[in-house]
Order: structure tokens, then C-alpha cells, then sequence
């Protein structure tokens, strides 16, 4: 619509530019550059026109009836989490490549749809910043972040709706050192408002792995790992037809390395 309407403009101001023309000898006027730009940038308008409706009617489409687009490559669960790794080595030594990516492309590419190939649950703190870590730029993970990594109902509708609708390949559950909301369960003090109902989404790791902060949280993120698997039929399925990968992981806030738990 935008370049319709820039070439209307522009044909406005060439007409009246062929208008105040002289004509040729003899009285006749010859066809002018100008009234041949005009004709080719008429058929050029009705044909963008064309394109711009398509494109109008196929948003349309989409909002009426979503379906699912494909992965940003045909990556299968096991490269994706490969590619993920990959990231994060070159994160922890500073050979990060996302920051030479044209991200005025990206966003372009990026504004009507979106098409990651991986999803990362990760807590909420902001030592973890999950883009940087795997050395990954706009619209290839599909984040979710809650204090503690921890899985909930809307935790699971999130990363489902990243698996069945834009196909990511991978989920991680990401857990890290020096995790507050882990320490907090495990200190099991008074704390105000309503900061405590994290605890019994942890309790079962510190119950599992004692007051050992690091143990706890590779703990939890295990857990969560597992409790999504189990937790919602429809991750549970694409994992069974070997159409996605659920992996626990735990990042080192002082490395910056983040290594996946068995």
C-alpha cells in the first residue's frame, strides 16, 4: 500500500512536468520518457497492487484459521540442540556472531511471523540473558522466563504453542548458579508478598538434593525438565515421535558455559 501510494505521488508530479512540455516539430507531440515512465509505473501499480491484496487476503487467512509455519531450517531435534551448544561456545569465547547479523533484516523478516527453532525456559534473573548465552539473534528462540525455571500451567500453554505452532525442535529448561529463587526454598524464610509460591515448585529438588544451592538447582532444572515431558500430552507426543528434544541444563553465571544434565 505504502508504494502505491508513493507512486501515485511521483506520477502526479510527472504528468503536470509532461504537461507544461513543448511539442515536437511540426506540431505533433512525441511520446515524452516521461508519459512512457508513466504507463510502465501504472502497470507496475496494478501489479503491486495484486501483491499487496495477496498478501492482505493471506493475513486475513491466518488470523481466521493459524497454521503452523515451519522452523527457521529444517533442523531436527538433535541439531537444533547442537546448534544451541555451538552458540554458547563461541559465547564463552568471545567469538559471539549474532552482533553481525543486519538486524534491520531480521526485524523485517521477522514482523509478520516468527519461526524459531529452539524454546529455553529459563529463570527469570538478569545474569541469564538467553539470546547472548547461545549467541543467538532475533527470532531464533522462543524464550519463556520465570523466577526459578519452574514449570506452570502457562509455563507449558507457552512452550506448547512454540512446538506445535512454530515448530521448535528443542526446549530447554534451563536452571543456573547462584539461583535466588532456589536459595529462597531452601532457606525457607519469611519473605513478603507473594514470593513464597515459588517454593513448592522447587521444594521437591531441595527435598531431593539438600541445602546444596548448586545441586539444587541442576536439581530443579531436571525436575521441570521432566514435569513438562509428563505434564503435557501434546510435548509428551511430539517427544515420542522423536519430533522434538526436552533437555535439562544448567548455566554457570562466572563461566558463562552452560552444560546440559543427564
Amino acid at each position: 500500500m505504502t508504494l502505491s501510494l508513493y507512486s501515485r505521488d511521483g506520477d502526479g508530479r510527472r504528468d503536470r512536468e509532461t504537461r507544461s512540455g513543448c511539442s515536437g516539430p511540426g506540431g505533433s507531440t512525441e511520446p515524452r520518457m516521461s508519459e512512457r515512465g508513466s504507463s510502465r509505473r501504472r502497470f507496475m501499480r496494478l501489479t503491486a497492487g495484486g501483491a499487496v491484496a495477496g498478501i492482505i487476503t493471506a493475513a486475513g487467512m491466518r488470523f481466521v484459521a493459524p497454521r503452523t509455519v515451519q522452523a527457521q531450517s529444517k533442523l531436527s531435534p538433535d541439531a537444533a540442540l547442537q546448534e544451541l551448544m555451538e552458540g554458547n561456545r563461541r559465547f564463552t569465547t568471545n567469538g559471539a556472531t549474532a552482533h553481525e547479523h543486519d538486524l534491520a533484516i531480521l526485524r523485517e523478516n521477522t514482523i509478520e511471523k516468527q519461526e524459531p527453532f529452539a524454546a529455553v525456559l529459563s529463570c527469570a534473573d538478569s545474569r541469564v540473558p538467553v539470546e547472548l548465552v547461545f549467541d543467538q539473534s532475533i527470532g531464533h528462540i522462543f524464550v519463556t522466563r520465570i523466577a526459578g525455571n519452574v514449570v506452570t500451567s502457562e509455563i507449558i500453554a507457552s512452550l506448547e504453542y512454540g512446538a506445535v505452532v512454530l515448530g521448535t525442535k528443542v526446549i530447554v529448561v534451563m536452571g543456573h548458579s547462584n539461583c535466588g529463587a532456589v536459595n529462597a526454598t531452601i532457606q525457607a524464610k519469611g519473605v513478603p508478598g507473594q514470593i513464597s509460591a515459588l517454593y513448592p515448585h522447587i521444594q521437591p529438588a531441595v527435598d531431593q538434593a539438600g541445602s546444596n544451592l548448586e545441586a539444587a538447582s541442576k536439581a530443579n532444572a531436571k525436575i521441570q525438565a521432566a514435569l513438562l515431558r509428563q505434564a503435557s500430552t501434546v510435548i509428551a507426543d511430539l517427544v515420542k515421535k522423536s519430533e522434538l528434544k526436552v533437555v535439562a541444563a544448567y548455566y554457570d553465571v562466572a563461566s558463562g558455559s552452560v552444560a546440559l544434565l543427564n
